[in-house]
C-alpha cells in the first residue's frame, strides 16, 4: 500500500509505520496496482519568478557521490525539520519535513505534515527546526488538499545564513527526462537531515491526480521535503511511498508547489477557523472537474457471465478480475468478479480521506445449489460495501449509515434491463460539512440461480455529486442479459 512517509509520530513509533512520510500516524492510501489515470499534462507556470531560476551551462558529470556531497552541503542550511506539538505537553504528536523557498521565511511542506495543527488549532502548535537546530514557531499561509502540499512561514529567520530553494523551470513545466538524476532530502525518523540518490521516472501514467513517480527510498519523516535536480533545484516535494514495491516513491510535481507557492507570496495567514470550509471548496472543484471528465471518456460494453456491463474508457480507472474457478476444494458456485479503482484518495486528517471511486461487478452462477442455498449465498454480495464497519457504526468524524432500499425495473431506454434490487447507503463526515461516503448496490432479479451484483462506492463526496454521478451510472450501466 501507498503511505505517506512525512507522519512520523513522536519517539519511535513511526519506525513501525513503515510510511506516512509526513507529519502524522502513517495514512494507507491504496497501493497503485496499476491506477487508472490518462496522466493529466502538467500545467507551464510563468516564465518569471524570483523562485524560478534560469537554466544554467551545462557542466560535465561529476560522479555520483560527489554530486550528492556537493548537493547536500549547499542545501542543508535551507533545511527544516516541521513538528506539530501538543500544545497542553510542548512535546512533538507528529514531525515532517520542509524548505525554504524565500528570503523572507516562505517555506514549503506537506498538507498533511501539517494537518494537526490546521484543523486543531487549539490543540497544536507548529514549530520548525532548521539544521543549525535554531527554532521558532510557523504561520499557516496556505494549502492545497488536492496535491497535498502546504505554505508556512517562520516567524523568526535563522540566525545562520541559510540558502533558499529555486524551482527547476524544465520540472515546472513538465519537462524532465526519464532518467535523470535526482536527490531528496528530508529528516527520515529522526535521526537527522540526509540525502537520497535516485532517478526520475516521470508522471505516473495511470493516475488521475499527477504525481511524480521517483524511484528512490523516501521514509517517514521525511515527507515536505524537498526532492532536486543535479543543478540543486526543486522538481518536486516528497510525500509517498510504495510499501509493497522497492524504492517505489511519490514526489509532488514541482508545477503545484510553484503556484500555490505564488498564491501565498502576500504573507496573509490562512484562517483555521476556517480551513474546513477550505478543505470543502477544494473538494468540490476537484470533484466537478473529475466526474465531468469521467463523463467526458465515455463507456464501453464487457461480458461478464451471460451479462453485459459499462466499463468506463478512462485509463486511470486501474480494473482487475478474478475468480473462484481455480479454487481446488468442489464449487458449488462459480463466482467472477471485475473490479475498478481510480486510487485517487486525497489526504484529510489522520483518519479521514476522499475523492476514491471504486466499481465493481460480481457474477454469480450456481454449479449445484438449488434457489434457496443460491438465493442465501447471494446474500453475501447483495448490500452495499460500508466503510469502518457495519452500517451502525459511527464516531467522531462521521454519522452513521443511512440505507434505503427500492427496486428498479426496465424502461424504454432499457428495454432488455431486467429487474434491479438497489441498496443506496450514505454517511456524512462530521468535521467536514457537505461530505459523505456513498456506496449504491444493484442485484439483477430475474433469475433464481444466476445474478449480477454490481457496486459503486465514492469517499468523501458532496451529496449532489454523488446523486449524479450514481445517476449516470445507472443510466449508462446496461446490465442487460444476452438474447439467448
Amino acid at each position: 500500500m501507498t503511505f505517506y512517509p512525512g507522519g512520523l509520530r513522536a519517539a519511535f513509533a513511526g519506525l513501525l509505520l513503515v510510511g506516512i512520510l509526513a507529519a502524522m500516524p502513517a495514512f494507507a492510501l491504496e497501493e497503485d496496482e496499476g491506477e487508472g489515470e490518462s496522466a493529466p499534462s502538467t500545467t507551464s507556470a510563468p516564465s518569471t519568478t524570483s523562485a524560478l531560476s534560469t537554466t544554467p551551462t551545462p557542466q560535465p558529470q561529476r560522479p555520483l557521490s560527489a554530486t550528492a556531497e556537493q548537493i547536500f552541503s549547499q542545501a542543508q542550511p535551507g533545511l527544516l525539520q516541521i513538528r506539530s506539538l501538543l500544545k497542553s505537553a510542548q512535546k512533538p504528536s507528529s514531525i515532517g519535513s520542509g524548505f525554504l523557498v524565500s528570503a523572507d521565511g516562505l517555506a514549503l511542506t506537506n498538507y498533511h505534515v501539517v494537518s494537526q495543527y490546521a484543523l486543531e488549532s487549539d490543540l497544536y502548535q507548529l514549530e520548525y527546526v532548521a539544521a543549525d537546530n535554531s527554532r521558532g514557531r510557523l504561520r499557516l499561509l496556505a494549502i492545497d488538499i488536492i496535491n497535498d502540499l502546504a505554505v508556512v512561514q517562520l516567524d523568526v529567520l535563522p540566525e545562520k545564513r541559510f540558502e533558499v530553494f529555486a524551482f527547476n523551470p524544465a520540472a515546472v513545466e513538465g519537462r524532465l527526462v526519464k532518467g535523470e538524476r535526482l536527490f531528496s532530502m528530508g529528516n527520515p525518523l529522526d535521526l537527522g537531515f540526509s540525502i537520497v540518490e535516485g532517478t526520475y521516472n516521470g508522471i505516473v501514467e495511470k493516475s488521475y491526480q499527477p504525481k511524480v513517480h521517483f524511484t528512490g527510498a523516501l521514509n517517514p519523516g521525511m515527507s515536505g521535503g524537498p526532492t532536486v535536480t543535479m543543478d540543486n533545484r526543486v522538481a518536486g516535494v516528497n510525500v509517498a511511498k510504495l510499501v509493497s514495491g522497492d524504492l517505489v516513491s511519490f514526489l509532488v510535481p514541482a508545477g503545484a508547489a510553484f503556484r500555490l507557492l505564488e498564491k501565498a507570496r502576500d504573507g496573509n495567514e490562512l484562517d483555521t477557523s476556517a480551513v474546513r470550509q477550505e478543505i470543502g471548496a477544494q473538494m468540490d472543484v476537484w470533484q466537478k472537474d473529475f466526474f465531468a471528465e469521467f463523463k467526458a471518456q465515455g463507456v464501453h460494453e464487457a461480458a461478464l457471465g451471460s451479462y453485459r456491463v459499462a466499463e468506463s474508457n478512462a485509463n486511470w480507472f486501474n480494473c482487475w478480475a478474478n475468480t473462484n474457478r481455480n479454487e481446488r476444494n468442489h464449487l458449488r458456485v462459480q463466482i467472477n468478479k471485475s473490479t475498478c479503482h481510480t486510487r485517487t484518495q486525497l489526504f484529510l486528517s489522520h483518519d479521514m480521506s476522499a475523492g476514491d471511486v471504486e466499481i465493481s461487478h460480481v457474477y454469480l452462477k450456481s454449479i449445484d445449489l438449488n434457489a434457496m442455498q443460491f438465493a442465501r449465498r447471494l446474500t453475501r454480495y447483495a448490500d452495499p460495501p460500508v466503510f469502518g464497519g457495519g452500517r451502525r457504526n459511527s464516531n467522531k468524524n462521521f454519522t452513521p449509515y443511512r440505507c434505503y432500499e427500492n427496486f428498479l425495473a426496465a424502461d424504454e431506454e432499457h428495454l432488455l434491463r431486467p429487474g434491479l434490487r438497489v441498496v443506496w447507503c450514505a454517511r456524512a463526515y462530521r468535521q467536514f460539512p457537505g461530505l459523505y461516503d456513498v456506496s449504491v448496490a444493484s442485484t439483477t432479479q430475474d433469475r433464481n440461480r444466476e445474478a449480477l451484483v454490481s457496486t459503486l462506492s465514492l469517499t468523501g463526496v458532496h451529496y449532489e455529486n454523488a446523486v449524479a454521478f450514481v445517476q449516470d451510472f445507472f443510466a449508462t450501466l446496461k446490465v442487460q442479459r444476452d438474447l439467448d
